[in-house]
């Protein structure tokens, strides 16, 4: 697979390129009857361009500025170079209530809650959908990655019909860490089946993450990482078995890859009461400040 620079990398390693794919683009124009049938063929749906990127700036400016303000990122913020500083923790000592703010600015919740999204999901889903009050900000610094999981034992108590909506607040390169999906891992029912029904919150020892190299199982599996080059506006939707992660941010700039996950749902169904309400409990009833955003960016193990 060419086309992605120098390409991605996971633990420090370059990826095969045949272990590599790019995401089939959908069209946000396309029927909704036929959106709904390729989400249950490919597992996801990837739609370049589909919302605003001046809504899309704005929200990544709500996002960074704050960062910005404890020394995180240099200025302009926008441009999101990591300092290797922060004031966060004298600044702003409750982690929690500093995410919140972000996570809750306007300019986040027009893209991250927005009627584009309420249509997509809908087309998915075939009915009128809501979004989770809960959003989960990912702020992934130089060096770091998010490990392979699942997205259904974190969200499970209410509807198991629950759609992923991963949205890159800005634009991120395959050298920026960006999201991967496993091909066909929708499938994978020997692996995700035992998973099912599986609750974080109510087991002991949680699992956290899939104990698994992502470039083991694709060549095992004759599958690839599926990703892209991604431009700020581009939305990738997928399902709670999906297994996902993101390559390693080895951005030669500095950057941090600033992106996040709004979850959606159908409005008629069960709702999760962790991730609704004001504020929402979150996981493990740590709401914003159980995020790994909701630690400086200088501080190990900022990961998920």
């Amino acid at each position: 697979m060419t086309g992605f620079g120098t390409g991605p990398r996971l633990d420090g390693k370059p990826v095969p390129p045949q272990r590599l794919g790019g995401l089939r683009p959908t069209r946000a124009s396309l029927e909704a009857e036929a959106m709904a049938a390729r989400f249950a063929e490919d597992g996801y749906l990837y739609l370049p361009g589909v919302l605003d990127p001046r809504a899309v700036a704005a929200a990544r400016q709500a996002v960074l500025g704050p960062l910005a303000r404890v020394g995180e990122v240099a200025e302009p913020a926008a441009e999101g170079i990591a300092t290797g500083t922060s004031e966060r923790d004298s600044l702003a000592p409750d982690r929690g209530a500093f995410l919140r703010v972000i996570a809750e600015d306007p300019a986040v919740r027009a893209v991250t809650h927005g009627g584009d999204l309420a249509r997509l999901t809908a087309a998915v889903l075939g009915a009128e959908t809501v979004a989770f009050d809960f959003l989960w900000l990912r702020t992934m610094p130089p060096g770091r990655a998010s490990p392979p999981h699942i997205d259904h034992v974190y969200m499970n108590r209410g509807t198991w019909d629950v759609v992923t909506a991963w949205l890159p607040l800005g634009d991120v390169p395959a050298e920026d860490g960006p999201l991967f999906l496993v091909e066909g891992s929708h499938r994978f029912d020997d692996l995700t089946g035992p998973l099912r029904g599986l609750d974080v919150d109510a087991v002991g020892a949680p699992p956290g993450s899939l104990d698994l190299d992502p470039v083991a199982l694709a060549a095992e599996r004759g599958a690839r990482l599926l990703t892209a080059d991604f431009r700020a506006g581009d939305v990738v939707l997928f399902g709670m078995f999906m297994l996902h992660a993101s390559f390693d941010n080895a951005s030669p700039a500095g950057r941090v890859r600033v992106s996040c996950d709004a979850r959606w749902q159908r409005a008629d169904d069960a709702r999760d009461p962790r991730y609704f309400g004001d504020p929402p409990a979150g996981h493990k009833g740590q709401s914003y400040g159980g995020l790994s955003a909701a630690r400086p960016l200088t501080e190990a193990g900022n990961r998920r």
